[in-house]
């Protein structure tokens, strides 16, 4: 019991596992782009910082070279060679915009602002009031050293990567909070069918064996009719009762592989369920041809029964059951009510039922699809509401 209950945990725990998954990825996704995001706005107003800081002593490098350029007009027939300063590139144009004369490496002047930075450069304009030279924008040239970028990118990556790895371990407490009370209901689940299963055994097995030994020729057609209710009901019981005892204890066992005839194995199961075909007025189509399989009978078994079972349950009065078999592929069909295309990938998830108007755990396909992975059978689904459903098995 202890090795079957920590599976059942097992279980839950994968299942949580995707469930955290799911949450994480777009919890990780948001704050990486809340993170980017705060970057970006950090390295603008940064540089915008770095610009205001600069924009003083190039106010005060347009201020000296503009004066330069009063007594160059001034004196412009004494004195006919452009200023220059090691601590600075300048470069002069008119009103309309036009080059009178430039030592600028970057020549890609931006006249609706006064201080942006160009590649490695900075450039500052300075509009003049008075037109020395024909001369109405000087543009001031510095180099750009980079080290505000440094430290600014050091600051990025410090406290973005802290930053994410704090958001990252709030997000698992949340994560873990949040599924706690699903983990509690699973556990507690888990631990009811345990102890159902348990009770189940005996009288379930009392029944069944009492059923088989009335003698039916010896009573009136209302007690038959009665006892045949009672049989559909052991049955149906019984179909419960072994998916659980499976899910509970059996699914531990050692498998047992053989060679087994599934003609056979069908036909054994077919006949087990007439009866509940016979109560909802069922028809049965078979198509067998010999098939054989390398496997456990037992897990097999299970797989036939829950899908015959389910053609059974889920479908409508007087309507057919179909079961066709060659060598490799098994098809069970059902004209049933059938399920939206968008579900069908949640079938087999342990617990889901798609319809509240019949009894079950939801189990079944869940140890179906479990029992068809270990065996590396490949299950395809096909479905439409108020249609039916075909299983095809293929190995």
């Amino acid at each position: 019991m202890l090795v079957s209950k920590s599976k059942g945990i097992n279980s839950f725990l994968r299942s949580e596992k995707k469930s955290l998954f799911r949450f994480l990825t777009l919890y990780i996704t948001m704050i990486v782009l809340m993170i980017v995001l705060l970057s970006v706005y950090y390295y603008q107003t940064q540089e915008k910082l770095m610009l205001s800081n600069e924009r003083a002593s190039l106010f005060k490098y347009a201020y000296i070279h503009a004066k330069r350029m009063k007594v160059l007009h001034h004196f412009f027939d004494e004195r006919v060679k452009y200023p220059r300063d090691p601590r600075f590139t300048s470069a002069i144009y008119d009103v309309e915009f036009k080059e009178i004369f430039s030592l600028l490496e970057n020549k890609n002047v931006h006249f609706h602002e006064e201080i942006y930075r160009l590649d490695k450069h900075i450039h500052f304009i300075k509009s003049l009031d008075d037109f020395y030279l024909g001369t109405k924008y000087i543009v001031i040239e510095v180099e750009d050293d980079g080290t505000w970028k440094e430290v600014i990118w050091k600051n990025i990556l410090g406290y973005g990567i802290a930053s994410f790895l704090f958001f990252l371990l709030f997000g698992l407490y949340l994560a873990k909070l949040f599924l706690k009370p699903m983990r509690d209901s699973i556990v507690l689940l888990d631990r009811f069918i345990k102890d159902t299963t348990h009770e189940l055994n005996t009288p379930l097995a009392s029944i069944l064996a009492n059923i088989e030994m009335m003698d039916t020729e010896v009573m009136v057609d209302k007690n038959r009719t009665k006892l045949k209710r009672i049989n559909i009901a052991a049955k149906t019981v019984s179909m419960l009762y072994k998916d659980l005892t499976y899910l509970t204890l059996e699914q531990e066992k050692k498998n047992k592989n053989e060679h087994i005839n599934i003609q056979a194995l069908v036909r054994n199961r077919v006949e087990y369920f007439d009866i509940l075909m016979h109560s909802k007025q069922l028809q049965c189509k078979l198509d067998l041809k010999e098939a054989m399989i390398f496997m456990d009978k037992r897990k097999l078994t299970r797989v036939i029964d829950n899908l015959i079972s389910n053609a059974i349950k889920y479908n409508k009065r007087q309507g057919i059951v179909g079961i066709m078999l060659s060598q490799g592929v098994l098809t069970v069909w059902d004209t049933g009510i059938g399920i939206e295309e968008k579900k069908i990938p949640f079938m087999f998830d342990r617990y889901m039922r798609f319809n509240d108007s019949e009894g079950g755990f939801g189990v079944g396909l869940s140890i179906v699809k479990k029992i068809l992975d270990e065996y590396n059978i490949d299950i395809q689904v096909t479905s439409k509401l108020n249609e039916g459903t075909k299983m095809v098995l293929t190995w």
